[in-house]
């Protein structure tokens, strides 16, 4: 979900509500303590030169039980930051602290903004010499064919 996407909703919205992958909400006094943009200078396994750029927006849990951030005050804390740090409408990257620090994307089902688990990726599958994902199958298919199977005197065991 990109950040103007974020701008469009929220006007639309009584309060604000983070999911979790698992289902259960942030709890309602998070705060937003960053938004900002992060940009990432890399080489990937295959040699190629990569530059990534997100909107970064940390939530955290505070012991505040009054505090409750309104639909307003995030846009006008996105706002300030596109004036002040030249924020770009990028892809938003949602920081919350589980285990560690996890990162996720960030979408929205009509009614709540869902945190959506980030996964690694191998980016030069072609040129890094990974092996290729193997193909998944059950075993009862291999049951269904005759020549997978090993049979007395075959001579395959």
């Amino acid at each position: 979900m990109k950040l103007s996407e974020v701008k469009a909703i929220l006007p639309t919205l009584d309060n604000v509500a983070f999911q979790t992958p698992d289902g259960t909400f942030v709890p309602e006094h998070f705060h937003v303590t960053e938004v900002g943009s992060v940009q990432k200078h890399f080489i990937d396994c295959g040699g190629t030169i990569r530059r990534e750029s997100v909107v970064n927006f940390q939530l955290w849990n505070a012991n505040d039980f009054e505090h409750r951030l309104k639909p307003g005050k995030l846009l006008k804390i996105i706002q300030l930051s596109e004036e002040k740090l030249g924020i770009e409408d990028h892809e938003i990257e949602v920081e919350y602290q589980s285990d560690t620090i996890g990162k996720y994307d960030l979408s929205f089902n009509g009614k709540n903004f869902v945190l959506v688990p980030k996964n690694t990726a191998c980016l030069a599958n072609e040129s890094c010499g990974a092996p290729a994902e193997k193909k998944k199958i059950q075993l009862s298919e291999l049951a269904a064919n005759d020549s997978a199977c090993c049979t007395p005197g075959g001579g395959c065991c």
